[in-house]
């Protein structure tokens, strides 16, 4: 029997082992994705304990302990730390294939040296032993950075941000990694909701512009676009339940958004015809800077009205929509390849039923701009598991290139997550392992699969974003 996680986890042969451990384990992190605050990073604090790390604004764990039936009292409520932390140990041993068990135990032996399971009876003890040991030091956001191997950075960053701590960190020599500012104009593309005003009169405020028709906001669109290039950004990001194609003319594109502005409600005809004109106007800009462009595709967002109007968004009550994306996709596309305006772009999907639609979407697309410029993104969210990584891992590699995939991402807004980094690359090389032990790839040059391991984990998205 196997011992619990322990060095050869997910490794299951002698083939698996060389490509993780003589080459994928030790490469640096590039985090192109993720929900990071600049903000945390630069006033760099010491953290309490390990639920403020853990548990404060993780609604991956959230989920699963209201799953469990813990009280919200103990979620989001108004609890202790060391009783939430008593709640989420109370859960652990019944998360039984769920991914968060194998992060938080990843996470308690890298960072802690832990490497007792954790549960209700294991629960004092590793409270006492893990805030011990951040109290001595190493805990704060820059030291987890630095101590995970993250070379750079890419954070989520409104269109109308003011980018401050993002200026402050460049400013800063003494932290050597790299975070960079990645533009996520959702609020400017989603006019039917009412985030939709307020986000105008912060666009207005931070450029300094009266913003009172399409035309204009574009304008300031494309100045903040510029700024955000001065700030060294590679990478944009977009949320669509599905990808919109329905052509307006500037008339039209006016007169909806004087409507939007005006807090009018608009049909979803008018909806699609605004977003796919001013998504094709971003896409256009990327594709002239040269940035990677990210659409995630397939969320259905705060299902639980009660739970939304109590805590707001992000809090553990979204999940997986089944709208049929292809036909969209492929115009849209198809009409920025024809003007010669098509940026890199990582495709996406919440909903693994569509890991084939994508997968296969790539190959229309391609260039030789970039190698695989049309990019299969990794396994997301409900899918960074050990099935849905396999899964994604399977169709690229049955529809596309794997080896110039550009790897994981840890869509996180923790500190401690950078394992997750570790949890894919085990599983990439635990599946390339087991085609070498099958006789489906040969074993007589392990130094060029291992250097193929090696770019997927890093060097193919350091490449492709060129940082």
């Amino acid at each position: 029997m196997k011992k619990f996680m322990d060095k050869d986890f997910l490794l299951n042969n002698d083939a698996a082992k060389t490509l993780f451990h003589d080459y994928a384990d030790k490469m640096p992190i590039f985090d192109w994705h993720c929900h990071l605050s600049p903000k945390e990073i630069y006033e760099n604090e010491q953290p309490e304990n390990i639920t403020y790390l853990w548990l404060a604004g993780d609604h991956y764990k959230w989920r699963a302990m209201r799953g469990f039936g813990i009280s919200e009292k103990y979620i989001t409520g108004d609890a202790s730390d060391y009783e939430k932390f008593k709640a989420w140990a109370k859960v652990m041993p019944y998360c039984i294939g769920n991914p968060l068990y194998h992060w938080t135990h990843l996470e308690l032996q890298r960072y802690f040296g832990i490497y007792e399971p954790l549960s209700e009876k294991t629960a004092d003890k590793i409270w006492e032993e893990a805030n011990a040991k951040i109290a001595a030091g190493g805990f704060r956001p820059r030291d987890l950075i630095v101590n995970s191997n993250v070379k750079y950075v890419c954070t989520t960053d409104d269109a109308a941000d003011t980018l401050e701590y993002h200026k402050l960190l460049r400013e800063d020599e003494t932290f050597k990694c790299k975070v960079l500012p990645a533009f996520r104009p959702d609020k400017a593309l989603n006019i039917e909701q009412a985030t939709f005003v307020p986000w105008l009169k912060a666009l207005e405020d931070v450029s300094g512009e009266k913003i009172d028709s399409y035309k204009k906001m574009v304008e300031v669109l494309k100045s903040r676009i510029e700024f955000f290039k001065e700030m060294g950004c590679v990478a944009s990001d977009h949320a669509f339940t599905y990808v919109p194609y329905n052509r307006a003319t500037d008339d039209e594109l006016e007169a909806i958004f004087k409507k939007g502005a005006a807090g009018e409600e608009l049909t979803v005809e008018e909806c699609d015809k605004y977003r796919t004109e001013l998504f094709r106007f971003f896409a256009k800009e990327y594709a002239r800077l040269g940035w990677g462009c990210e659409i995630h595709i397939g969320a259905m967002r705060n299902n639980n009205a009660r739970m939304f109007k109590s805590l707001g968004p992000d809090t553990g009550f979204d999940s997986i929509n089944d709208k049929e994306i292809a036909h969209g996709l492929s115009r849209m596309l198809d009409s920025l390849d024809a003007e010669g305006a098509l940026p890199k772009t990582v495709l996406f999907t919440l909903n693994p039923k569509d890991n084939y639609v994508l997968g296969s979407m790539l190959g229309n697309f391609q260039s030789d701009e970039a190698a695989s410029k049309i990019q299969f993104g990794s396994a997301w969210w409900f899918n960074d598991n050990l099935d849905g990584m396999r899964e994604q891992l399977k169709a690229l590699g049955n529809l596309g290139i794997l080896g110039k995939f550009v790897g994981m991402i840890t869509d996180s807004r923790s500190f401690l997550s950078y394992p997750r980094h570790e949890y894919f690359r085990r599983i990439l090389c635990g599946m390339v392992g087991d085609m070498v032990e099958n006789g489906l790839y040969p074993d007589n040059d392990m130094d060029l699969l291992g250097s193929i391991m090696q770019d997927v984990a890093y060097n193919n998205a350091v490449k492709y974003f060129g940082v």
